[in-house]
């Protein structure tokens, strides 16, 4: 998204992507309202939403004393009042192709960073990266930008440091067949039970679902089989009985490590840290996605006239960390204080749900399940595309 935006304003930008394509299989699939506005705003949101997708409009939990609805996503005031779930191969193949479109915009895959150049100051000033045939080049750059992920090469080459903040689960990902019989209202929920929870994300053709377990509780998990997991997912879940026998091997499984964790600087000089690179975000709430796309946009306001000027100086860098730090800060407590609660409760062998009688209360309120909806869709902060950079009418979110 950045080196779209980039490429869009006309600065001259090279994208490094170290696999030679995106099929492979991604964990975050939920496109949030705000992207989907800011993608129509781009004049790329029809082409996307007509490749296959599902349309959620609400999030649920199902606790044993009955289900709450907890965000209704249809309550928004946007022409996209919903999660649109879509394979993020799909995602990045279309916003590749966008980008590729662009003049000033070159996107190299099988593109592996293998070091940083510096000048005679320590100051990054490109890359050396190991192309599909295996020879190394050199890409002289104003500014490196990090994008990739909670495990950044990026990041370690600059010796940036990320600190944890206290994830006390795994997640167990598979995926089973929907099928016409299932519930028309599933798309977004979670299933509690003691020890464990199922998360549940539609798709159009399959379910993406992912059991909890306790932060290293891979190697005991793994040596009790499926069976167990079968026994939850038939127990808290009954209308996937039918099919859970499909999960007949571990290595039907992928383990997601939930880590919740930032780097203190995002920067260097000629160097900036962005989305899980700079902040991991854990999968309580779907948002990951959302928070590294609000970085590209708030990060290209602040570069591109910067880089239309000459040299991007640490205190340009530094004014993008300022402007989503405080975002990222709240979005990470608030799911650190949700990984506490949850090993407290997973410690004192309760069902591992939020306190049920309070939140049902609560969400009968007028008005909150969609003002959850709002708070999850925009999260917090939300900044704004500035149209003069872009070539593009005003946004419409708050």
């Amino acid at each position: 998204m950045l080196a779209y935006l980039l490429g869009r304003a006309g600065v001259d930008v090279t994208l490094l992507e170290a696999h030679r394509d995106f099929d492979r299989d991604f964990r975050g699939d939920s496109l949030y309202p705000y992207t989907l506005e800011l993608l129509d705003q781009l004049g790329l949101a029809d082409g996307l939403l007509a490749l296959p997708h599902y349309a959620a409009r609400q999030f649920r939990f199902h606790t044993p004393s009955g289900t709450i609805t907890v965000a209704d996503y249809g309550r928004i005031a946007s022409r996209y009042n919903y999660i649109a779930l879509m394979p993020q191969a799909r995602f990045l193949d279309y916003l590749a192709k966008a980008a590729r479109a662009l003049p000033t915009c070159t996107v190299r895959t099988g593109a592996k960073v293998t070091g940083l150049l510096h000048d005679d100051t320590g100051r990054v000033r490109g890359v050396r990266y190991r192309e599909p045939t295996g020879g190394e080049r050199e890409l002289p750059a104003t500014l490196v930008v990090g994008t990739d992920g909670r495990f950044s090469r990026v990041r370690r080459l600059a010796d940036l440091a990320v600190h944890g903040l206290g994830a006390t689960s795994d997640l167990l990902w598979f995926r089973l067949p929907r099928q016409d019989t299932d519930p028309p209202e599933a798309d977004l929920d979670l299933y509690f039970g003691r020890d464990h929870y199922v998360g549940l994300l539609s798709g159009v053709h399959t379910w993406q679902v992912g059991y909890t377990l306790p932060k290293g509780g891979y190697p005991a998990a793994r040596q009790a089989g499926v069976r167990p997991i079968r026994t939850f997912v038939t127990t808290h879940v009954p209308w996937l009985a039918d099919r859970i026998d499909l999960l007949t091997d571990f290595g039907q499984t992928t383990l997601l490590s939930v880590e919740i964790s930032r780097v203190e600087s995002w920067h260097r000089p000629g160097l900036l840290l962005l989305g899980d690179a700079a902040h991991v975000i854990s999968p309580v709430g779907g948002n990951g996605i959302l928070m590294a796309i609000q970085d590209a946009v708030a990060a290209a306001n602040v570069l591109v006239p910067a880089l239309r000027t000459g040299p991007v100086g640490d205190a340009v860098l530094a004014r993008v960390q300022a402007l989503r730090e405080p975002a990222i800060k709240r979005v990470q407590g608030d799911q650190a204080r949700i990984e506490r609660r949850i090993a407290k409760a997973r410690e004192a062998g309760r069902v591992l749900a939020p306190p049920t009688r309070l939140l049902r209360l609560v969400t009968t309120i007028p008005g909150v399940r969609a003002g959850g909806a709002r708070a999850n869709a925009y999260g917090p902060q939300p900044p704004r595309l500035e149209p003069k950079l872009f070539g593009v009418p005003s946004g419409l979110f708050a």
